[in-house]
């Protein structure tokens, strides 16, 4: 099976935008009192068996199990019998919040993440069709289960053989957007390693250093709207709380940080095709993002999107049939990558590699690299031999 997302924006009448704003409140509070329930169950676990918390106390009895998505599915199938208002949304829509609810406590178990919490009014902007079963598209339109077709702007085409098997209704201050999931019962064979191979190291002085000497200065996208940002950001805080004028200071607010957010994205698209026209294998760093997130240069670095890139640099040498892995990135910067010594760390001021033991001189950046090309390469289970010869652009050789 194969699947890809397009992402469209809709275009729906004033009637199904009510519509769609009325779904997203009910799951806001669907998904609370889930998480409310959850929440409860565990803070009456953590007290003390002879105290109790001077603040609050979660009385529930020892017998009542471990709320999970399938007791509190058969609750919200019982609580549609006494609120009417559950009943206006499709039922798989409400399953897929407490799905949503399920994923994140996963989350906090699996990968140590925050611990949930609850969502305002204005902080749900998404809800989900799981099934999109039968004839759902037309030039044009899609048709949700119980909203009926709705307009979209078509930007590209769809290929026919494939079938749509979900449907995400996203808002944002742009507007309404769907990302349609199609599948194809097609199986692609992995690629295989082959061609040039092209080491990347990213950084924020160059966004990207490749093994063959190729640098990209990093933009500074909300570093450069980060003025206008603090002006609007200033007027909204002027406005009464809640008023009309206030929620449209706020809108602006909006808007700009989803301008940024597209220009990054649209130059991220760009230069991970840039890098593809030329290469048959690219290597990047398994980098830890959110150690890097939390560091002092963490606002840097999230303003340069690594994680973004990669994810759209892999999409992308997939669809051209480009190889791509990731490798280990310890000492990647403290490697003669002509001899292979380790030079030593090096501070952030130095912005050459000059090898003392083979004399080997050349970008700090494009050095790491060419480190992370051989390491790829390595991986792959190329012959040092193969490096020798010079076949592959970009690595010095010995």
């Amino acid at each position: 099976m194969f699947n890809l997302t397009y992402e469209f924006k809709l275009k729906p009448t004033k009637q199904q935008s009510q519509i769609f704003d009325e779904w997203l409140e009910v799951t806001r509070k669907v998904y609370n009192y889930a998480l409310a329930e959850r929440k409860d169950w565990y803070k009456s676990r953590s007290c003390q068996i002879n105290s109790c918390n001077l603040r609050s106390c979660y009385i529930i009895p020892a017998d009542v199990p471990r709320p999970t998505y399938a007791s509190q599915c058969k609750s919200l199938t019982a609580a549609k019998k006494q609120n009417s208002e559950l009943k206006k949304v499709q039922s798989q829509v409400l399953q897929q919040t407490l799905k949503r609810v399920e994923t994140a406590f996963t989350l906090l178990w699996e990968r140590n993440m925050g611990f949930p919490r609850f969502k305002k009014k204005g902080r749900m902007r998404s809800f989900v069709f799981p099934q999109m079963t039968g004839h759902r598209l037309k030039p044009g339109m899609v048709k949700f289960p119980v909203i009926g077709w709705v307009k979209f702007r078509q930007s590209r085409e769809i290929p026919e053989d494939g079938v749509v098997k979900q449907a995400r209704i996203v808002k944002r201050v742009s507007g309404w957007y769907v990302m349609l999931t199609i599948q194809w019962d097609v199986d692609f064979p992995s690629l295989i390693p082959h061609g040039e191979a092209v080491g990347i190291d990213v950084g924020l002085t160059s966004f990207v250093a490749t093994s063959n000497g190729f640098l990209v200065k990093r933009p500074k996208f909300f570093g450069d709207a980060e003025r206008k940002l603090k002006l609007l950001q200033k007027r909204a805080s002027r406005k009464r709380f809640g008023s009309k004028n206030w929620q449209k200071a706020q809108k602006k607010v909006a808007k700009l940080h989803e301008y940024v957010a597209n220009c990054r994205k649209d130059w991220h698209r760009k230069l991970a095709h840039q890098l593809c026209d030329e290469a048959g294998m690219v290597f990047v760093e398994d980098l830890n993002l959110v150690g890097l997130s939390r560091g002092m240069l963490g606002k840097h670095c999230l303003d340069a999107g690594f994680g973004q890139f990669f994810t759209i640099l892999e999409q992308t040498c997939f669809k051209r049939g480009v190889y791509f892995q990731k490798v280990d990135p310890r000492k990647t910067s403290q490697i003669c990558p002509n001899c292979g010594v380790e030079t030593g760390k090096k501070e952030l001021s130095q912005r050459t590699h000059a090898c003392s033991n083979c004399g080997y001189t050349t970008d700090r950046d494009v050095a790491a690299a060419q480190v992370v090309a051989m390491r790829g390469l390595a991986a792959v289970g190329h012959t040092v031999k193969m490096l020798a010869e010079g076949k592959f652009v970009g690595i010095p050789m010995k």
